[in-house]
């Protein structure tokens, strides 16, 4: 797995001035499992890299664009970066949507600083872009992830859009007999890390404590404060091995900012190295060491007053030194196993095989055994007879009747018992694929455990996600809920046409099956002219009074506006909804058919009503604004603009009976031969194991 990480535009990689995200950066991918195909790219004029896989750009300079976009599209356009499956973009979370325009793979984003002060991340707004846009969103503290997420919409996706990755240091064998009497401070030197209390307090400590020094590392161009005293040596700023070094040796690390810091990396090397750790109690500062002594109040005095204690109190002072040495455990390694897990989530871990195959697929939807038979006709049945046509090896799991039959005083919604079966069945059986059709009820931790095994699991998904479809949050928190374990993802609309991206999504048309789709009604002389059914929920079985939706308007209107025509009307009118066999008796007897599914009409979508309408052999009705001219052509189904086109033309192949039963059956031929179970099956399976040489799908423009 090929991995690209952008630094910030001239973030210095270098031996001698490296900033912090440079650091974490060298040190967790030099020794990642994924460290021969990582690349680090940056912009600096230093030539002594920190690390060997370092690639430096040089952007064009272009007056009409900002250095960084041109930075950017440097990175893009690279020839090194054509293969990667994952691009890291590092503290620049306005870089984003010049590289989601371009790049269609996997992007993780680092925050390493306040999400809230950053371009590209200031408003909610911003923030709910980059949670839809990119793949995962990885901060440097807890802190910073509540400031990301603070009044989002997407508030419940925190936990799988995003990870927790500490910065980290080395670990190293300490003689604490070694300690001097050093207390240092090391950073910007400016107000807002405390510089100046520091200084204030310091100056006292030393003129009391005559045998101790103040170490000062850092510097502040743009602020000027001086301490002078015999004992302070100000060494200006040294790099990061040098400051290492020096910890050994230091006795007491101050931290004492005003500002929020995300994180801290000055405190975790101090702790690191067997300091005791003076810290405020800011941003995410509390989170680098459980042993630093936090100030309570941000002042001089309190100051003073904590770091005498440790001299006068030698005890105190060893304790402390010794508890923030033992309880480091941020080291490279550990943070570097923390980004590799999560990059094993994204790694393409298609299975070893050719697709002639036999697989041993996990089909996780409702069958709905609990209804009687009366759901038998559904699109989790045929997808099932296309796996079994194809010849795979099919377990089948109804999640829904599992939670319905389970239900128990120790376990109220069946929930735990659901997860126990779907584990115990996926051990006895060890299937290579594990298909999920609207199984919301699978929790993530079952779906993790199966991952564990590197098993690929896809999802189908057949209600409305269009931003002006019915249920439209709902179905779209379904879906993305989890994302992050799953393979592929197939959709009754085309990814392409929804306001937020689904990762490795695919267009899934409803499929016909040979076994259910078995009238022939352009063969037969009908009573009725034209047929429509709709529910207010399969599950429920009946209609729900006092519900309407818009399809009742339009079927009120339509049937105002042709008198001339014989409607079979099921689902309104006091008429209930039809099932199973009766379904099959009451749609023999119409010749035509009105695919009308609920909410406006988007770029593909329909009921599974099209593939019974069609399979059926009636001539079906469908409104041009769903796009289906992509497949079908005016000699297979008629399209309609508007309520009075689709007047007219019901009137017209009323009359037409040969145009009629031949648009009709053309249509039930196209659809059997393009939209058939077995065919959409196997396109879910060379989808999900990424089979190179594949055949072309009628659906796939």
């Amino acid at each position: 797995m090929n991995i690209s990480i952008l630094l910030p535009y001239k973030e210095n990689y270098s031996k001698e001035m490296a900033g912090a995200v440079s650091l974490f950066v060298k040190d967790t991918s030099i020794i990642s499992i994924f460290k021969k195909s990582i690349k680090i790219f940056g912009s600096t004029k230093s030539k002594k890299f920190l690390s060997k896989n370092y690639i430096n750009l040089n952007p064009k300079k272009n007056i009409l664009k900002s250095a960084n976009k041109e930075y950017v599209r440097s990175f893009l356009i690279h020839p090194k970066t054509k293969d990667t499956h994952i691009l890291e973009i590092h503290n620049r979370p306005n870089y984003i949507k010049q590289i989601r325009e371009l790049y269609k793979k996997k992007i993780f984003l680092y925050f390493h600083n306040d999400p809230l002060s950053m371009n590209g991340s200031r408003t909610e707004k911003e923030r709910d872009y980059l949670i839809r846009s990119v793949d995962k969103i990885i901060f440097n503290s807890k802190w910073s992830r509540n400031r990301f997420f603070l009044n989002s919409k997407f508030k419940e996706l925190m936990i799988n859009k995003s990870e927790i990755c500490y910065q980290s240091t080395s670990k190293v064998s300490l003689d604490f007999r070694n300690k001097k009497k050093i207390i240092t401070f090391i950073g910007k030197l400016n107000s807002a890390k405390g510089f100046d209390i520091f200084g204030n307090a310091v100056i006292k400590i030393l003129d009391k404590y005559k045998d101790w020094k103040a170490y000062i590392i850092g510097d502040e161009p743009r602020e000027k404060m001086f301490f002078h005293h015999k004992n302070i040596i100000n060494l200006g700023f040294k790099n990061n091995d040098f400051i290492l070094n020096l910890l050994k040796r230091v006795s007491i690390s101050v931290v004492c900012s005003r500002w929020d810091e995300p994180f801290g990396r000055t405190s975790l090397e101090a702790a690191s190295r067997g300091s005791a750790v003076i810290i405020s109690n800011r941003g995410g500062l509390p989170e680098t060491t459980k042993s630093a002594i936090i100030l309570k109040s941000l002042d001089v005095k309190n100051l003073y007053n904590e770091i005498a204690s440790l001299i006068e109190n030698k005890n105190e002072l060893l304790n402390s030194q010794k508890s923030n040495y033992k309880n480091f455990f941020l080291t490279h390694t550990y943070v570097s196993n923390i980004l590799d897990g999560i990059r094993k989530k994204f790694q393409i871990n298609k299975i070893n095989i050719n697709s002639k195959k036999i697989l041993k697929i996990m089909h996780i939807t409702n069958f709905n055994y609990r209804f009687d038979g009366r759901l038998h006709y559904n699109t989790g049945r045929r997808l099932n007879n296309g796996f079994v046509r194809l010849g795979h090896n099919v377990l089948t799991v109804s999640d829904r009747d599992i939670l319905h039959n389970k239900k128990n005083f120790n376990d109220l919604a069946g929930s735990k018992s659901l997860q126990s079966s779907i584990i115990n069945n996926y051990n006895n059986f060890k299937p290579d694929l594990v298909v999920l059709g609207h199984a919301d009820n699978v929790n993530n931790e079952t779906l993790k455990y199966i991952k564990k095994d590197k098993t690929l699991i896809t999802q189908w998904f057949l209600d409305p996600v269009g931003r002006f479809g019915p249920d439209y949050l709902n179905n779209k928190n379904r879906i993305l809920h989890k994302h992050d374990l799953i393979d592929s993802t197939f959709l009754t609309t085309d990814p392409r046409s929804l306001d937020f991206k689904i990762n490795n999504s695919y267009y899934l048309p409803n499929p016909c099956d040979a076994s259910f789709e078995i009238l022939e009604n352009y063969n037969k002389v009908c009573d009725n002219d034209l047929f429509f059914a709709m529910s207010h929920g399969v599950h429920r079985g009946h209609l729900k009074k006092g519900k309407k939706d818009d399809r009742e308007l339009f079927i009120n209107k339509l049937i105002k506006l042709n008198k001339s025509i014989k409607f079979d009307i099921y689902g309104m009118f006091d008429n209930q909804p039809i099932w199973a066999d009766n379904f099959l008796n009451k749609v023999s007897n119409s010749s035509m058919g009105l695919n009308l599914s609920r909410g406006k009409p988007i770029k593909y979508y329909s009921s599974d009503r099209l593939a019974q309408l069609m399979g059926n052999g009636l001539l079906t009705f469908i409104d041009k604004k769903t796009s289906f001219q992509d497949f079908f052509s005016n000699k297979e189904v008629i399209f309609y603009g508007d309520i009075h086109d689709l007047s007219y033309k019901l009137n017209k192949y009323k009359k037409d009976k040969k145009q009629r039963k031949k648009i009709a059956k053309n249509g039930k031929k196209k659809y059997f031969k393009f939209f058939n179970s077995t065919l959409v099956a196997d396109y879910i399976i060379k989808k999900t194991l990424d089979f190179k040489k594949q055949k072309k799908y009628l659906w796939e423009k």
